[in-house]
């Protein structure tokens, strides 16, 4: 009897086990987090979006014409490297050789990979996002372009109101890209924060189809998953600090690093950041000898911490950015961190005036005839305005 009752109990459990795989088989992937749009250039573009299961990823892409999304079989761009379609939940397409100025459909597409064994791959269900019911997903490379409008937010600290209270004033639909300037999050701590956090809020109301550029603040530094940070936010550079240009003007970001001495407590001896601002420094030397910087009309510089305060990294900043900034014939600098409003005019330590945007207010700036940089609070409401003239 006992014996039989084994064997029963044997039985029930491999049936179990089937109906679970059977079950796991069944279930779908997911998209947990949609595409968003990172390192736009005048010819390429990062394409980044999430699964819920490993998985190969892909980007079909197709002109903004007349024509259905589907009327002709659309180019495959895959997320691969050294010649491997790579595997994993976090996909990135790097779209390249795109044309200046030009709106771009496209659809993106996983597929899980149940099983690796040698040589040999299994491969599971698909899944992409919709161009049945909706239109396929468009962005616009940078390009030529008489005007140039963006917004800055900053300091939002996962405050996802804040966020969207901003994005409501900011006449989004105007903008040519937002800025991101720092300190979105306290700290980074998942995948699943980062997005709860701000992304996912930027996805829904802009980041699939219009650009979001990130300069990093000192608060992403901070965390068990501050390392894997660059993964979701990769630049025309693969740096945290690069350049780029659209229209008439030129926009270096910079990477301010911490605030504190790399020594202090709070960091528990994992950063190095002031060697990583001499690495930055030497890089710089070289961005604004570019002649899409000195050639440009108007030149823009993004960092999130400002080079005054008497703190450590704001040092750091004047000390080894700003000589060079100064010698480059920079315009004017956009930053936040001290949570305040506050204008900060040419001295004769930095040739450019420096706008520190509070947390709670938006940084409109509208660059035609003159560049004009409006700071409007949660109200509506005009706080402060600063113009600049064009180079030439």
């Amino acid at each position: 009897m006992y014996k039989y009752l084994q064997c029963i109990a044997v039985i029930l459990s491999l049936q179990f086990v089937t109906l679970h795989c059977n079950a796991q088989q069944d279930e779908k992937i997911n998209l947990t987090h949609l595409p968003y749009i990172q390192g736009l250039t005048d010819h390429s573009v990062s394409i980044i979006w999430t699964t819920d299961r490993p998985a190969t990823g892909w980007v079909e892409l197709a002109p903004d014409d007349s024509s259905h999304f589907y009327h002709i079989e659309r180019p495959k761009h895959y997320a691969a490297a050294y010649g491997f379609k790579k595997v994993g939940t976090v996909h990135q397409v790097n779209l390249h050789g795109l044309k200046p100025g030009t709106k771009y459909r496209y659809r993106v597409y996983s597929q899980e990979v149940t099983k690796h064994v040698g040589v040999n791959v299994e491969y599971g269900k698909i899944v992409a996002t919709n161009v049945y019911r909706q239109e396929p997903l468009i962005f616009r490379t940078l390009g030529p372009t008489k005007v140039t409008r963006f917004a800055v937010v900053n300091d939002i600290h996962g405050r996802n109101d804040v966020l969207n209270k901003l994005l409501d004033l900011s006449d989004l639909p105007k903008q040519d890209f937002i800025v991101f300037n720092g300190d979105m999050v306290d700290n980074l701590l998942s995948e699943q924060q980062l997005f709860d956090g701000f992304m996912d809020t930027a996805i829904k109301r802009f980041a699939s189809e219009k650009p979001m550029f990130y300069a990093r603040g000192n608060h992403e530094t901070r965390g068990p998953f501050a390392t894997t940070y660059p993964q979701y936010f990769p630049t025309p550079t693969g740096k945290l600090y690069y350049q780029f240009k659209h229209g008439e003007t030129a926009f270096i970001v910079l990477d301010c690093g911490e605030d504190k001495p790399d020594s202090d407590m709070e960091y528990s001896g994992i950063v190095e950041m002031d060697n990583y601002r001499t690495e930055q420094a030497k890089w710089l030397e070289e961005a604004v000898e570019k002649p899409d910087y000195k050639d440009a009309k108007y030149k823009i510089i993004i960092c999130h911490m400002p080079p005054f305060g008497g703190w450590h990294g704001e040092q750091e900043i004047l000390d080894k950015f700003v000589p060079i900034l100064n010698r480059s014939g920079a315009q004017i600098m956009l930053c936040g961190h001290l949570h305040r409003h506050i204008i900060k005019q040419v001295s004769d330590k930095v040739n450019f005036p420096i706008i520190v945007n509070s947390n709670n207010n938006l940084l409109k700036v509208d660059l035609a005839a003159k560049g004009s940089f409006k700071i409007i609070d949660q109200q509506g409401k005009l706080i402060d305005e600063v113009t600049i003239t064009p180079l030439h």
